[in-house]
């Protein structure tokens, strides 16, 4: 009786000792993800206030890439990142795609994959028509290839106010900037003053400038291009959808223009007044598209233009809008091209193998 009894308690401990272990797998708390922040940096300095910062930038936002900000400090590029989860991308295979599904309201389209040199979309992709600031893009390159010292002080000069539209800008004559500067507020808000300074401010002058962007044209394959200006403003700057997307392609591999093109937001000093610059396209600061290379154009000849670099049903695209008529039909198409990819995307998935 007494060894029945002994047994019986040596089990009542077994199961009590088994039942009191914690479970780790059932308690343990996910760690909590840090929560990002905008980084804002100098990006620019002033000879009259060396030792403020002048220029500060708020980076675009992306679910699928670290949000960033970009600028100089001590001399040097800087970037912040915060890491992000890349979201699950849909892929697609483009050789049913409807085309005659996808309606657009820009006169010249062009949308080519960049992984393949593939196609997917154009409409009047070779006629030759004026480009307005997309012009910019070529600006930058030529400054950059140049390797010019992107911290050399500019004066905006009476030489910069528009002769041509009788545009206006935020810039007063006699604003100094570095050449960094000029050339984020050129790509990121379309500056002209600042575009026409990154010209007039290259060795030789602006006839050596506007030669060097027409060489490089040659260069990248562009043969229906002809640039007249750095800034857009004239007409006579021009091209098709086609050189566009190999221009397009060719800015993508310079970092800066990467970074300037797609910044969302600057505060600029400009004569001892802070001042907000925005990026002239919305998409930017969408949560929803990631965007590498962008910029906008309008001039009347031109209508509203946008060529992007981006990453649309997880490929890699050029898309060249030009001469679209509404302030917003640029965006419009843009964002009827993405959802035209994704809906393929998903019609791809379905398919059975």
């Amino acid at each position: 009786m007494k060894q029945k009894l002994q047994i019986a308690l040596f089990v009542g401990a077994m199961l009590s000792g088994v039942l009191n272990t914690p479970l780790q797998a059932a308690t343990a708390q996910k760690p909590q993800s840090q929560a990002s922040k905008k980084a804002v940096l100098p990006v620019g300095k002033n000879t009259q206030a060396a030792k403020k910062p002048v220029v500060k930038t708020a980076a675009k936002k992306s679910p699928v890439k670290s949000a960033k900000a970009s600028g100089v400090k001590g001399g040097k590029v800087v970037h912040v990142a915060a890491e992000s989860t890349r979201k699950a991308m849909r892929r697609v295979t483009f050789a049913d795609v409807d085309q005659g599904r996808l309606s657009l309201h820009s006169s010249s389209v062009l949308v080519i994959d960049q992984n393949t040199g593939q196609t997917l979309f154009e409409k009047h992709s070779d006629a030759v028509v004026p480009i307005a600031s997309i012009s910019k893009l070529m600006t930058a390159m030529v400054v950059l290839d140049a390797k010019l010292d992107m911290q050399e002080v500019l004066t905006i000069g009476e030489e910069e106010v528009d002769s041509l539209k009788g545009t206006r800008s935020r810039i007063p004559v006699g604003t100094t900037m570095t050449r960094e500067t000029a050339m984020l507020l050129a790509l990121m808000s379309s500056e002209n003053r600042a575009a026409h300074a990154l010209g007039r401010h290259y060795p030789g002058g602006m006839p050596a400038f506007v030669v060097a962007m027409n060489n490089k044209a040659r260069a990248l394959g562009m043969r229906s291009s002809s640039f007249e200006e750095p800034t857009g403003l004239s007409s006579n700057n021009v091209s098709t959808a086609h050189d566009l997307a190999r221009m397009v392609a060719a800015a993508a591999r310079y970092p800066e223009i990467r970074d300037f093109s797609t910044t969302a937001t600057a505060k600029v000093e400009l004569k001892g007044r802070i001042s907000d610059f925005n990026n002239t396209n919305a998409l930017v600061r969408s949560d929803t598209w990631e965007i590498g290379i962008s910029k906008t154009g309008y001039i009347s000849e031109a209508g509203r233009c946008l060529v992007m670099q981006a990453r649309v049903a997880d490929k890699p695209v050029v898309i060249v809008l030009l001469d679209s008529a509404g302030k917003m039909t640029r965006v419009g198409d843009a964002m009827r091209i993405k959802r035209w990819m994704e809906s393929a995307s998903l019609a791809s998935e379905r398919r059975p193998a």
